[in-house]
């Protein structure tokens, strides 16, 4: 009973991350590059380029649409932490790890893959992350349409992936 208890969920974690995330951006980056690695980096590009649009519809249906740096549109979940893109389905799906890695193995203080140790882990895709900040730096543009809308942009997008 004491072990769950104590069990954390992914969505708490991110939840404290956001808080921390959002003082982090006011502190400066080297924080989110120490936290999230180089993706800190690519996913504040994105934020500073207006790159994330939430687009909502009257059922309350969330998501995001980050135009990468490539040019190409990405769909990302928050609710589920989930991004289309291939590096989100390589690393996370195919590969089965987890949403954040962990580096626990690693002796603090040293490299793994030439990244600065992490507290936390870092997030595996920029897309993700660059929607996790900008909902903290309240920069995420505002699209609402209607819930056929919606459902017509998802089926494209999965059109496009098949």
């Amino acid at each position: 009973m004491a072990a769950a208890s104590r069990a954390i969920s992914l969505a708490t974690v991110v939840e404290e991350l956001l808080s921390e995330m959002a003082a982090a951006v006011r502190d400066g980056s080297a924080k989110l590059k120490f936290v999230f690695g180089s993706s800190a980096v690519q996913a504040l590009d994105l934020v500073d380029r207006q790159s994330i649009t939430l687009i909502s519809s009257p059922s309350g249906r969330r998501v995001y649409q980050v135009l990468g740096s490539s040019g190409k549109t990405y769909t990302c979940l928050a609710s589920c932490h989930y991004c289309s893109c291939p590096a989100f389905a390589f690393s996370v799906l195919r590969k089965s790890d987890s949403l954040l890695v962990r580096q626990a193995s690693a002796p603090w203080g040293s490299r793994v893959s030439g990244e600065p140790p992490a507290l936390l882990g870092r997030l595996r895709c920029k897309h993700l992350l660059a929607v996790y900040l900008s909902q903290v730096t309240s920069t995420c543009q505002q699209l609402s349409v209607s819930d056929k809308q919606l459902t017509d942009i998802l089926l494209t997008e999965k059109t496009h992936e098949a």
